[in-house]
């Protein structure tokens, strides 16, 4: 296994990554944990009673932990993002599919004004959410600093997954909450996305920091104001 373990002091300097042996004597796996959705990707408590093992096991350099699962942070988030842009369109084309065969009032649901309307939203937002991802993709491509892009587009993209998430189970009616159809599992499979590889909150924060807006410069410019 990696692990991010403290090798030093407090904080975030103190972290290290190692390679851990699971036949380590003092390993112990704990009870399965069960999770709202994402069911075939298991998770489990882990145990570690003074578990010892050869320092020739360090990643990297020694406390530079942190800093590399921040720097790879970037690389995940840009992966969820692609995530949500797929199943987006896996979600779409089942409520495409299920409004044309389903009939209400002698029509099928999406020749229905209101759905049709709907539907317009959600493949506009989805657009967007799209080529925020491309620009994002083409940045890091390109060697750029491309906080701001990752994040606006993991923000983007994997708040609208739910939404759309959300639409495209309505547009099945009753039949969205029954677990023989696809939109059921996915619904609960992508409420995890705002949260894995940094939450919303994380996201705007950087981006808020990138456009120079963090708290400390806030402050000062006003200090500046003041004093003007």
């Amino acid at each position: 296994m990696t692990l991010a373990v403290r090798t030093g002091g407090p904080g975030a300097h103190g972290i290290s990554l190692i390679i851990s042996p699971t036949d380590v004597k003092g390993f112990t796996v704990g009870k399965k944990l069960k999770k709202m959705g994402t069911k075939s990707g298991y998770l489990a408590e882990l145990a570690f009673d003074d578990c010892r093992i050869p320092a020739r096991y360090l990643l990297g350099e020694e406390n530079r932990g942190f800093y590399y699962i921040m720097k790879h942070f970037q690389g995940e988030r840009l992966v969820l993002a692609s995530f949500a842009n797929g199943l987006m369109q896996i979600m779409l084309e089942e409520a495409l599919r299920y409004g044309s065969e389903r009939k209400v009032f002698g029509a099928p649901v999406i020749q229905h004004q209101v759905w049709r309307h709907r539907l317009a939203d959600v493949m506009t937002q989805m657009e967007a959410a799209k080529w925020l991802t491309y620009r994002a993709c083409d940045q890091l491509n390109r060697g750029a600093r491309a906080e701001r892009e990752i994040s606006m587009a993991k923000l983007f993209a994997c708040e609208l997954v739910r939404e759309v998430a959300r639409e495209c189970l309505q547009i099945h009616g009753g039949y969205g909450y029954m677990e023989d159809y696809p939109i059921c599992r996915l619904y609960r499979d992508v409420a995890v996305f705002p949260i894995g590889a940094g939450t919303s909150e994380v996201m705007r924060e950087i981006i808020v920091k990138e456009a120079g807006l963090s708290p400390a410069k806030i402050e000062v410019s006003r200090f500046f104001a003041a004093a003007k």
